[in-house]
């Protein structure tokens, strides 16, 4: 089957979206589909464009057996409402181009990642265009987070707001699938005007061969000189505005006292900087650039405990894509969620839930778990049977390809809706945090601005 993959972000991004759209690719490929995909220079999560790209020319490349084509992006060296929307806008219109080029190889489905839904109009013109089925799955709910992150101003009731929220609206009924990646996101797009019947989950996965318990401690423990009786709280991932980071500072620098206790944060984004120069001045906090993938495994090792942060504007909007690497790593996981919310429903079960932007109630709960190591222990096989049981890439896998090629079975109506009924996925939890085409080595000291990030495998690149 030709399916074109269109979305901003992909590999070698290594963390986020971009990763998981080059896995489905991938496993697409593998499968014996053809593959491409339209996407943008990787800048994620460093907000900058990699060594090895620019973000102004088109490119094409094959990356383990996927052609993908780039089209230029402008990346804004600080974000904001407008800013941000720019951004978005200019992958949609230079990309354009790519669209009608690869309209051509008249693809039989086309896939739409969101982020960005400025592409949906180009995506749904192509599909119709060459009869084509239409598939368009939500990993951020970005009109929603733009309000209630405060990127635009004036809120969802506001005129702007009820433009943009009628535009999304207009915009998802057109296409023939829509998928999100946990049951609450699914049920927040059928109130967006999705017919159920289109709808289905489809949760991101992780390999948990990949990322498992290690019998021994872990090599991060030694390089940061962490003591072998200290209980380490880590987390790893991106460092922006929905993720709330700097709650971890305030957490670790109430617990400064706790010499017992260490905290280990390792990303890259917006919001490190700033984190870094909180934790300077700590002795219980690491903080580190994002490691290879050969190192993640052990990286996620380190921790006694995963920590879990989240904004209260932002808790119902997304699935933190890291969530699934903690769980697999079968060690305790304390997060940030509301009830009510898919992370509630998956944490409350395997970990523990504490309010989002509630510092000491994190505080508290770290505290507790540092002194039972019992309870820690529990919590992490109960995460770690979680992550096998709901989260195999195989299973999860299946049901995609079942779903595309029912799509492709049932032919488009000429209105564009679906004649058949679409199958619909049991929930399950999001994404691991799995980072992967990075060069930059684990050892690098800790507390270093400005160092974070990846080197890139060198590519073929040609202009388009």
């Amino acid at each position: 089957m030709r399916i074109l993959i269109y979305g901003l972000n992909y590999a070698p991004e290594v963390t986020g979206v971009g990763k998981y759209t080059a896995e489905m690719a991938e496993l697409l490929a593998a499968h014996g589909h053809d593959v491409r995909v339209i996407c943008a220079p990787p800048y994620y999560p460093q907000w900058r464009v990699h060594d090895g790209y620019r973000a102004g020319r088109y490119t094409r490349e094959t990356l383990r057996g996927v052609s993908v084509w780039r089209a230029p992006l402008w990346v804004p060296s600080q974000q904001g409402g407008f800013k941000r929307i720019v951004h978005l806008a200019s992958f949609a219109l230079s990309s354009l181009p790519l669209l009608a080029r690869l309209a051509a190889w008249r693809p039989e489905a086309v896939m739409l990642i969101v982020p960005t839904l400025f592409c949906a109009p180009g995506a749904l013109m192509l599909a119709r265009a060459v009869g084509a089925s239409s598939w368009l799955h939500i990993q951020d709910f970005e009109v929603d987070a733009a309000f209630d992150l405060g990127l635009l101003k004036g809120g969802q009731g506001s005129r702007l707001g009820r433009v943009a929220l009628a535009g999304e609206r207009w915009l998802l009924r057109r296409f023939d699938a829509v998928s999100s990646i946990s049951a609450r996101m699914v049920e927040r797009a059928i109130e967006k005007g999705v017919d159920a019947s289109r709808a289905a989950c489809l949760p991101n996965w992780v390999d948990t061969q990949a990322i498992f318990p290690l019998p021994y401690p872990s090599a991060f423990r030694r390089r940061l000189g962490i003591p072998q009786e200290n209980t380490v709280v880590l987390y790893s991932g991106n460092m922006g505005a929905k993720q709330g980071i700097e709650i971890l500072a305030d957490v670790a620098t109430a617990l400064a006292a706790r010499t017992d206790v260490s905290f280990v944060f390792c990303g890259d984004g917006a919001a490190k900087r700033d984190l870094i120069a909180r934790c300077q001045p700590l002795a219980n906090c690491h903080v580190l650039p994002l490691q290879p993938a050969s190192m993640f495994n052990e990286l996620l090792n380190v921790a006694d405990i995963h920590v879990l942060p989240q904004r209260n504007d932002a808790a119902d909007l997304v699935m933190p894509s890291k969530l699934t690497g903690m769980l697999a790593s079968g060690r305790a996981v304390i997060a940030m969620a509301r009830p009510g919310t898919s992370l509630f429903d998956v944490v409350s079960d395997h970990g523990i839930v504490v309010p989002p932007e509630d510092g000491e109630a994190l505080a508290a709960a770290i505290v507790e778990l540092a002194g039972d190591p019992e309870r820690r222990a529990a919590l992490g096989r109960a995460a770690r049977r979680y992550a096998k049981r709901m989260l195999s890439p195989q299973a999860i896998f299946e049901v995609l390809e079942a779903r595309l090629a029912a799509l492709a079975g049932e032919g488009i109506e000429p209105s564009g809706q679906s004649r058949a009924q679409p199958q619909s996925v049991a929930s399950g939890a999001s994404a691991s945090s799995t980072q992967r085409g990075a060069d930059q080595s684990a050892k690098e000291p800790a507390h270093q601005a400005g160092k974070g990030g990846s080197t890139l495998p060198e590519v073929e690149q040609s202009d388009v």
